[in-house]
């Protein structure tokens, strides 16, 4: 039998029982994976845990870099940090075997500034570690991502982006400060005022390729126990999304918004849009009211979401943690292309404890036939895009990829000026009046595409493509954790890099560490191996 007919057989059926392998053999692998990890993170953060030696370690880090920077020439190489890429949320394998790996032991939360509204945390530092921290004490993060496992240093030199984003923007625009090593071992403080106030603009973004970021200062806001929550199901896409709009002040800079605004798209004509308020639980009624979403036999949360599609509009209150990580058990829904038997009650009841499957497990246990298989059968992409064309957004989505639930997110972009970081000011029809930001969104795509589900062709280099053209167009940006399909020059035309080169000269940054789209693209040639598993069976 021809070898590739072969694997592609095999593929097949995989894929068709992919929910009895998941469950027989990856769900418990993932959860002794993660019981090793814990165990490993708990040493991190206990045994070896001394805010007090952060100074030191730092100094150790400094040092490591100086020695590379002395090494010979014919020894020399660029430097990354030495966390291994499964434990990255990134879907790529960067060459980290090319590169001088420099370790970066800095889990420790360091300083809680009440007055200043601050916390000050090394780089990894986890939303899960940061929100058990914060939430006791009255506070969270301004940005908080849903996923308990992201890491803040990962999200401030990367991009984040959650549903309280249409009032404060992205995470990058609620860091205070970043302490970096630079690539000539020297430690500096970057905020937007002082001198390095440059470099401030361009670490977003940047994916570790101006630095090694050893701590950094985070906005944090004032919080209640509670999100009371609303569900409003909307038929009709230009319904859906001008109330989007309405809600998230889009065009009204004087809107009195809530605290936290999302939709759930689950057609071309149907979605749900949540408002969220925090709040005190105050009597017997509103105690009948709490939903403790995150509970292993509670349903995903998006399939929550979706049972309110036919009712009148309804409200809950849930506790806060359980809120900020409410997509967490199911990532989103992509579990349900895992696992699609995985929200039947009786599942959930028996096996739901095991879910999510840890993602580093996930990434540990790549092979290369795997990844390459996963990119041209699934979209994984969160794609900042203007709001104002948002009915646009959906019909090119279903046209390319033909997968719902989609999830949207409001989301200020801020004009800091021309060429002053990664991020282009958002065009005059993209402002809102009487600001210095525009209204964007996380157009957020995850799953199976509609072509795959009924097996039959689908070119995923030629789509994503598609959608990266569309992107550059309308003036958006997709977050950089997931595959692109760009050659250089096109991700120079979407992404201003001209502060970027500019930095990169001014703090030693050259032949230090690779430049930003080395470092993001894919690791394997996504032409070659997307023709391979195009074809249908």
């Amino acid at each position: 039998m021809d070898t590739a007919l072969w694997k592609k057989r095999l593929i097949r059926l995989m894929e068709d029982n992919r929910g009895l392998i998941v469950l027989l053999f990856c769900l418990p692998a993932s959860f002794v994976f993660d019981l090793a990890l814990q165990l490993r993170n708990w040493f991190y953060r206990t045994v070896l845990s001394a805010p007090q030696r952060h100074d030191e370690r730092v100094h150790q880090i400094q040092s490591k870099v100086r020695k590379c920077n002395d090494l010979p020439d014919s020894e020399k190489k660029k430097m990354c940090t030495a966390r291994p890429n499964w434990l990255s949320l990134s879907t790529t394998f960067f060459r980290k075997d090319l590169c001088h790996k420099i370790p970066i032991p800095l889990y420790d939360i360091l300083e809680l500034n009440e007055e200043a509204m601050t916390v000050r945390v090394e780089p990894m530092v986890t939303v899960g570690d940061i929100t058990r921290y914060l939430i006791p004490k009255g506070y969270t993060l301004a940005v908080t991502l849903e996923i308990a496992d992201a890491t803040l240093g990962g999200l401030a030199f990367g991009v984040g982006m959650t549903t309280y984003s249409h009032k404060v923007g992205l995470y990058q625009e609620t860091i205070a400060a970043y302490e970096v090593v630079l690539g000539d071992g020297s430690l500096v403080r970057v905020t937007k005022d002082n001198e390095y106030s440059d470099l401030f603009h361009c670490l977003p973004w940047s994916h570790g390729t101006l630095g090694f970021l050893v701590a950094l200062e985070v906005q944090i806001i004032p919080v209640k126990p509670y999100v009371r929550m609303e569900y409003i199901p909307i038929k009709g896409q230009k319904e859906y999304c001008d109330k989007i709009r309405e809600l998230s002040g889009a065009m009204d800079k004087d809107k009195q918004t809530p605290d936290f605004v999302e939709a759930t798209i689950f057609s071309k004509n149907e979605a749900v849009i949540m408002v969220g308020h925090f709040a005190n639980v105050k009597n017997a009624q509103e105690e009948a009211q709490i939903n403790h979403v995150a509970r292993w036999y509670k349903p995903w949360f998006y399939k929550h979401v979706e049972s309110f599609l036919n009712k009148p509009p309804s409200q809950e209150f849930i506790p806060l943690r359980e809120y900020l990580l409410r997509h967490n058990r199911a990532i989103f829904w992509v579990v349900e292309s895992m696992i699609p038997f995985g929200n039947n009650p009786v599942f959930r009841f028996l096996f739901g404890w095991l879910l999510p499957p840890k993602p580093a497990f996930l990434k540990f246990t790549t092979t290369p036939g795997i990844r390459a298989m996963t990119f041209t059968k699934q979209v994984f992409q969160d794609i900042v895009l203007p709001i104002n064309v948002l009915e646009k957004q959906i019909d090119v989505s279903e046209e390319i990829f033909d997968a719902y639930p989609i999830l949207v997110y409001p989301c200020r972009i801020y004009d800091h000026g021309p060429h002053t970081g990664q991020l282009r000011p958002p065009r005059p029809d993209q402002m809102c009046p009487g600001t210095n930001w525009g209204m964007f969104n996380d157009l957020g795509v995850y799953g199976v595409p509609g072509p795959v589900k009924r097996k039959q062709r689908f070119d995923a280099v030629a789509a994503m493509r598609k959608m990266e053209k569309f992107t550059r167009d309308v003036g958006g940006y997709p977050f950089l954790y997931a595959d692109i399909f760009m050659d250089r020059k096109e991700f120079e035309e979407m992404f201003d890099l001209e502060a970027y080169e500019r930095v990169r000269t001014k703090y030693h940054a050259n032949d230090a560490f690779p430049h930003l789209y080395d470092k993001v693209k894919p690791e394997i040639d996504v032409i070659k191996v997307g023709k391979e598993y195009m074809d249908p069976l």
